[in-house]
């Protein structure tokens, strides 16, 4: 039913930029205002969450560690699994973020018959974050085109790249298959994966379906319909440049481009405030980001200011004469 309700809520939001634009004519509404607002509270929502976690004390040290610790010269320590310096963090922090290692290194159970636990790699799911997020990244890049005028170099370079195996034209490129196949994959997993299915809420399922509606959306207009792309180059450049073209260049461009744009923004308005924001929090946990050097230095909680304790004789001495009577044993008589 989670599943259902949020996959309803973005053919909501597809019917109304194809009822607001097709039908009522709103071009200005779409294609101009609601992106500036997705923008601005995608700015205010991320920073806003940024500060709040920086602001979270953290007086121990926690990282997750799965290796040696540094400690004795002829102990061989684990510089990543358990980084003791700035350089290590950074290390660990790289292979995290671009690579998702501890994804990597994850495992599933299983109860099999017995009753046995059985334990197994989850590489799959690994693989499929990974293609969905390095995908992602590089539509995100082609896409820059659109925002500048001449297109940056690297930008080019990587878009013939991603359309090296050109099969005929408009040309395929690699990551909107790859990236289509990776939601997809991750979709699938939630729906029919017991122990997924059983933990998973809107909230995981409705930013998945609303990707799959972006992607989706994109490739409809690529590669089965035509879209004015000049008008769209003119639309970008003046939402960059703070100078939104007028209703002539609006109107020249299809009612498929508005629903990409509108669920571009609404995912660009929900970023903040959803599981998403991980891409900033990821370089904000204490798991990750600390060196694991509580041997080599003393860490001392700011907080452990001097409090009034009542000791174990101190307790013994009030209540000695009920303990006695009760034979229970005393530290002195």
């Amino acid at each position: 039913m989670r599943a259902v309700l949020s996959l309803i809520a973005v053919v909501l939001l597809v019917l109304i930029a194809m009822v607001g634009v097709g039908t009522v004519g709103l071009t200005y509404l779409f294609g101009i205002i609601i992106p500036y607002l997705a923008v601005a509270v995608f700015i205010a929502g991320f920073v806003y969450r940024v500060i709040k976690w920086a602001q979270s004390p953290v007086p121990f040290r926690i990282p997750t560690t799965c290796g040696q610790q540094k400690t004795l010269p002829w102990i061989k320590n684990s510089t990543l699994e358990s980084p003791h310096s700035t350089w290590g963090v950074i290390g660990r922090m790289a292979l995290e973020v671009l690579f998702f290692r501890s994804l990597f290194r994850n495992t599933k159970v299983e109860l099999k018959d017995g009753p046995k636990l059985a334990y197994g790699p989850t590489k799959y799911l690994w693989l499929g974050g990974l293609a969905f997020h390095w995908s992602f990244l590089v539509v995100f890049i082609r896409h820059f085109k659109f925002f500048a005028e001449p297109v940056p170099g690297f930008v080019t370079m990587l878009q013939d790249l991603d359309g090296f195996f050109q099969v005929g034209l408009p040309i395929i490129y690699i990551t909107d298959i790859v990236i289509l196949v990776a939601v997809s994959f991750l979709v699938l997993r939630r729906l029919f994966d017991p122990k997924v299915r059983y933990i998973s809420l809107a909230a995981d399922y409705f930013p998945l379906f609303l990707i799959l509606g972006i992607i989706v959306s994109g490739g409809w207009m690529r590669y089965f319909t035509k879209t004015d792309i000049v008008s769209v180059k003119e639309l970008a450049m003046g939402l960059i440049s703070f100078n939104p073209v007028g209703s002539a260049v609006l109107s020249e461009i299809g009612v498929s481009f508005y629903v990409h744009l509108f669920l571009v923004s609404i995912l660009f308005l929900y970023f903040p405030f959803s599981k998403l924001m991980h891409l900033g929090g990821v370089f904000l946990s204490p798991t990750r980001n600390l060196a694991n050097n509580n041997r080599a230095k003393r860490h001392i909680n700011p907080w452990d200011y001097p409090v009034k304790v009542h000791t174990y004789e101190e307790w013994e001495d009030e209540f000695r004469d009920v303990m006695k009577a009760a034979d229970m044993p005393l530290e002195k008589e």
